[in-house]
């Protein structure tokens, strides 16, 4: 049985991370909304940002300048290209002009309006400038979810 250590619980949930994680979104609605978003991330060319995928090693550095922008370009294509809706609605962030966190729900993998969880489902991908902490030691990114992000880095 594992012992439950609350005083590094109550840490983990009070991390810069968690917090913006657990904290208040604002959808990205409008596909141009996404586009402008993507926009002030690729034109952080100073601080970059920690790229992580659920189910994935947590990242250690950040990514900027082209690494970024070759990231940002890819997932982009991939959600206008897997999520054929007149809108956006699988991205939400902290702030939609000042960003700190990004979550990305994979379009492929949204589940259904009729499931019900005790806690709301995990994004595919979290772009943050906080280093992101491990969220789920269960999830497993598809085969072909995960060549694609090995893909991209390689």
């Amino acid at each position: 049985m594992r012992k439950v250590n609350k005083k590094n619980d109550e840490n983990a949930e009070n991390s810069d991370f968690i917090k913006a994680f657990k904290g208040k979104l604002f959808g990205v609605l409008r596909w141009k909304q996404l586009d402008d978003l993507w926009d002030i991330v690729k034109h952080d060319k100073v601080e970059g940002w920690y790229l992580y995928a659920i189910g994935e090693p947590i990242p250690t550095e950040k990514t900027k300048g082209e690494r970024l922008n070759m990231f940002i370009d890819e997932i982009n294509g991939l959600l206008r290209r897997e999520h054929k809706e007149d809108y956006c609605g699988v991205v939400y962030t902290d702030n939609l002009n000042s960003p700190r966190l990004i979550k990305v729900f994979d379009p492929n993998n949204l589940g259904t309006s009729c499931s019900i969880a005790t806690e709301a489902p995990l994004p595919s991908w979290v772009i943050c400038k906080m280093k992101p902490e491990e969220l789920s030691k269960n999830t497993v990114q598809t085969a072909s979810r995960r060549r694609w992000w090995q893909g991209i880095f390689n």
